[in-house]
């Protein structure tokens, strides 16, 4: 199976970049309801609908769902594609909707997709609400989970650019957890069949992004959706879509999420989990914070007359400027940046700085400045 091929043939072409909010997908849903798969299983805090989409007669039950944080679209978009390849009509998409009963909510907080916040519209971390269930978007993944009775769940989420694969260099483009069900991080019969499948999914993701594939921290938190679910026995899986190179977009990040869809259920289909899982899902090295977006070394700075050499980081801020997510980017480092990486790193060889302000970086102060060997950047980038 040609993965590549698999995706340019069903990526969905009508969604793409960072701000994917309910009216973006709303059309997508109505054309795939083919066969009243589509309902709305209730209404978020600002009344916007919530739903869930049920296709496949197979007896293997698979929950997934994404946007639990509004500002985290590219498992949404993922999703999406892999949709379009159950309903291809091809052998692949007869095999799974034979094998398995999916039941997908592809936007659980559609307030915070429009405000492009991780929170809902009260200001609360869905997932940290898995007990108290003081939201509507919570109560709503509960009783799906208990109406619907999953067999595997699919956590579905972004994180940041800070991320790396240990420190190693690579950015962390995607991260895998069997989240862990007790303090005691130990292995279940339940956390082991999510240990043995993310083992199964890396082993053959690896050919096609080496090295740039983590491991998301295990720390028990009950409040955590998905130690929740492990914890009420179904085997659970974390997908973590990161920062591939030059991909702010998250396109091609999209494209390894859909292979790692495809591989699960593949995998599971034809039973083909590996063998001695834990020590290949343990291998799998731990995601460390080790990146900056621009990293500026070796640059000179004049205090009061005394010139030092030193080094200073910005990281893009997403901000929603009219309707567009807009990567804005701020001094957030300056001195030593030992053992942290740049998506983009710039050495001045002991250019001077020089700003519009005092000739010093501030931190949170916009990354506008030129150096004395006339080069000029930009919202953090050389501007040519």
């Amino acid at each position: 199976m040609n993965l590549e091929q698999l995706f340019s043939q069903y990526k969905e072409e009508s969604i793409r970049g960072r701000y994917i909010t309910l009216d973006s997908i709303e059309p997508l849903l109505q054309k795939l309801n083919t066969n009243n798969q589509l309902s709305i299983i209730g209404k978020s805090v600002l009344g916007k609908s919530i739903y869930s989409y049920e296709i496949g007669a197979g007896k293997t039950r698979i929950f997934l769902w994404s946007q639990m944080h509004g500002n985290e679209s590219t498992t949404t978009k993922a999703l999406f594609d892999f949709l379009n390849v159950l309903h291809s009509g091809s052998e692949l998409a007869q095999k799974l909707l034979n094998t398995f009963t999916f039941c997908s909510i592809p936007m659980l907080n559609p307030d915070g997709a429009t405000l492009y916040t991780r929170e809902n519209a009260n200001k609360v971390d869905l997932n940290r609400d898995s007990q108290d269930l003081t939201q509507p978007e919570s109560k709503l993944l509960r009783e799906t989970f208990e109406t619907f009775k999953p067999d595997y769940c699919f956590n579905l989420h972004d994180q940041r650019t800070i991320f790396g694969v240990n420190d190693t260099g690579k950015p962390a483009t995607l991260s895998f957890l069997a989240p862990s069900y007790n303090e005691e991080r130990e292995i279940n019969d339940s956390r082991l069949k999510a240990i043995n499948l993310i083992a199964s999914i890396n082993e053959v993701l690896q050919e096609y992004l080496p090295n740039q594939i983590g491991r998301f921290d295990d720390s028990f938190n009950i409040n955590c959706i998905g130690d929740t679910f492990q914890y009420l026995g179904v085997p659970t899986l974390l997908f973590e879509a990161g920062h591939f190179v030059n991909d702010y977009e998250r396109e091609e990040t999209r494209k390894f999420v859909f292979m790692a869809l495809i591989l699960s259920f593949t995998s599971l289909c034809e039973n083909v989990i590996v063998s001695n899982g834990i020590n290949k899902y343990l291998n799998i090295p731990q995601n460390k914070v080790v990146f900056y977006d621009f990293m500026y070394k070796n640059i000179k700075i004049n205090y009061d007359g005394i010139e030092i050499i030193t080094n200073f980081a910005s990281q893009y801020k997403e901000e929603l400027i009219e309707n567009r997510v807009c990567f804005n980017a701020y001094v957030s480092q300056i001195g030593n940046l030992e053992n942290y990486f740049g998506h983009f790193e710039y050495d001045a060889k002991g250019a001077l700085y020089k700003d519009n302000f005092d000739n010093i970086p501030k931190l949170n102060q916009k990354a506008d400045f030129y150096l004395d060997n006339n080069i000029k950047f930009v919202n953090g980038m050389i501007k040519i």
